[in-house]
């Protein structure tokens, strides 16, 4: 696994660690935040996607995603809400399995 999909996939679990142990009501704020942040990732990337392209989309940048979150009432915890999306989109991934990237191995 590439070391910047391992390290991208060791924060987004991090943030949705954090968006979890959030008390409420906060909690659902935060939650309703990363849904708008994931709905824009699937507008940004397509349903079918590997992890590789997830983690290269973020370090391209999540000012776009911050600012996003923060509309929609993630405050001062933007990032985590972002990371915490990001979580939750790269289950979507074609490569994801339970958490690490798949290899593909393709037959001749």
């Amino acid at each position: 696994m590439p070391y910047a999909v391992e390290n991208a996939l060791y924060q987004w679990r991090d943030g949705e660690r954090r968006v979890t142990a959030a008390p409420e009501p906060a909690r659902a704020d935060l939650d309703r935040a990363a849904d708008v942040v994931v709905e824009e990732l699937r507008r940004r990337l397509g349903s079918r996607f590997l992890l590789d392209e997830l983690a290269e989309l973020y370090a391209q940048g999540t000012d776009w995603a911050i600012e996003r979150a923060r509309r929609h009432a993630a405050g001062d915890d933007a990032a985590t809400v972002v990371d915490a999306a990001f979580n939750r989109y790269a289950r979507e991934a074609s490569n994801y399995a339970g958490g690490v990237p798949r290899e593909r191995h393709d037959r001749p």
